[in-house]
């Protein structure tokens, strides 16, 4: 039986999509035993999610989750 490392998570703040979660877009915060730590862009609790269903957010997605967190900040008063 061949096993597969597990991906390198990314950086600290890196946006990334969770397609087990249906494309949830949440900002990388770190390693959670075997899972990886993912925040909402607009704030929120944390989530655990797999590597293997984790992947970088495209130039497109990375777009929409800043302006995103922007209107959810301007909402607050925190310009």
């Amino acid at each position: 039986m061949c096993e597969t490392q597990p991906p390198q998570p990314p950086l600290p703040g890196t946006l990334m999509v969770d397609t087990a979660q249906g494309g949830r877009i949440g900002e990388f915060r770190g390693v959670a035993g075997p899972y990886w730590a993912l925040r909402p862009v607009r704030g929120g609790a944390e989530w655990e999610a797999e590597p293997r269903y984790v992947r970088p957010a495209e130039p497109m997605e990375r777009l929409r989750a800043e302006n995103a967190r922007r209107n959810a900040r301007s909402t607050k008063g925190l310009l």
